[in-house]
């Protein structure tokens, strides 16, 4: 069904009224898929377009895009969508800052911790000591990544673990705003043998503290880059500052796309919205934002690999990570974060005259608001 904007919005400002505890009808469901679809349609052709424009643009066996160096791709995003996948290790549950992108916007002060002296690896709690028992149980993962939340709050409670999985061969990276990161933390870090550091760097706004931090970090890890939601405010501040972050001499640029739950789509309500496979809700701009800074960096040569972590991207990754557990054919989590589509989060763009369907037709019988029993 290839549905008219104007129906589309007509619907949606009616599905947006109704009680959350309300079903909908078989048919009123794929008015709403179909709607999902012309949005989903218009927005991949107009990127098709811009990657078009992109010199130089190379695929990693299909399964997401970058410019620049091979050698400078992350090895952590290569252990993600060709290794074993993106295996978390978790233990701290603060964080120094509250982002809007962030997935826990709003209850930062709830997340509950992993528990004294524990760290939890595949959903399960472990000592250090156990993971020696871990590894000799366990074929060992290509890579693992520490998450959750702001690690450099309580860096010192990680060189163990992560000297432990060095000896193993274990690829490891982490993630971090930046703000708590020392000279001497990041050579306790070296030493202990963690092989990537990432920066959120859209958490800070381009701060130049952590600027600075990046280029220390580079003395210490052997591979620094960045890794952040992309965001018009996150785009604008990066190209003021480009030329000084180029400088630290980061090796990859990870431009994550937006992708929203309930606890931060609030903060970006209002913007042009579209659904990734009926999974990922995401801002429009958010991904065009990264084919343009690619655009970018290639005509200019910069000396980085820019990554376009994308919905697609994800959806891969999950894909890989299924499959290497031994997942049936096509098993993913891959899926939408909201229990029922929040359909006034799309009257932006159905309201949006700019924005258009490529191919419209009228409502077939018992499709249209007449021929519906309520």
């Amino acid at each position: 069904m290839k549905i008219s904007k104007k129906d589309a919005l007509m619907w949606f400002q009616f599905f947006a009224e109704l009680p959350e505890e309300e079903e909908l009808t078989p048919n009123q469901q794929e008015i709403v898929y179909a709607t999902m679809a012309q949005i989903e349609a218009a927005v991949e052709d107009r990127r098709e377009k811009m990657k078009a424009q992109i010199p130089g643009l190379k695929s990693l066996q299909g399964r997401t895009l970058y410019v620049g160096e091979d050698c400078r791709f992350p090895k952590g995003c290569r252990s993600c969508l060709l290794g074993t996948g993106l295996s978390a290790v978790r233990k701290t549950n603060k964080c120094n800052i509250q982002c809007k992108f962030c997935y826990n916007f709003g209850e930062l002060d709830q997340i509950p911790p992993i528990g004294e002296g524990l760290w939890e690896i595949g959903g399960t709690k472990f000592y250090e000591q156990d993971i020696d028992l871990l590894l000799s149980i366990y074929e060992k993962p290509t890579g693992i990544s520490y998450v959750y939340l702001e690690p450099f709050m309580e860096i010192e409670k990680y060189y163990g673990v992560i000297a432990k999985f060095h000896k193993a061969g274990i690829h490891q990276h982490m993630y971090t705003n930046g703000l708590c990161v020392t000279e001497e933390s990041l050579k306790a870090l070296h030493e202990a043998g963690l092989d990537e550091l990432r920066f959120n760097l859209g958490g800070t706004n381009c701060a130049d503290t952590v600027i600075h931090n990046m280029a220390l970090a580079k003395q210490y890890i052997p591979d620094v880059g960045i890794e952040t939601p992309m965001t018009p405010e996150f785009f604008e501040i990066f190209l003021q500052k480009k030329d000084r972050i180029l400088a630290t001499g980061i090796d990859f640029i990870n431009c994550a796309e937006l992708h929203l739950n309930m606890n931060n789509l609030g903060n970006f309500f209002g913007e042009n919205m579209y659904m990734c496979r009926l999974g990922y809700l995401s801002p429009i701009s958010s991904r065009d934002l990264t084919l343009q800074l690619m655009k970018l960096a290639s005509e200019e040569c910069w000396p980085v690999a820019v990554h376009d972590c994308s919905n697609q991207t994800k959806f891969a990754r999950d894909l890989n990570l299924r499959a290497k557990e031994g997942g049936w054919f096509g098993a993913s989590s891959y899926g939408s974060e909201f229990s029922q589509v929040p359909f006034a989060a799309f009257l932006p763009v159905l309201e949006d005259e700019s924005f258009c369907f490529l191919e419209e037709e009228d409502l077939p019988e018992g499709y249209r608001p007449g021929d519906m029993v309520f």
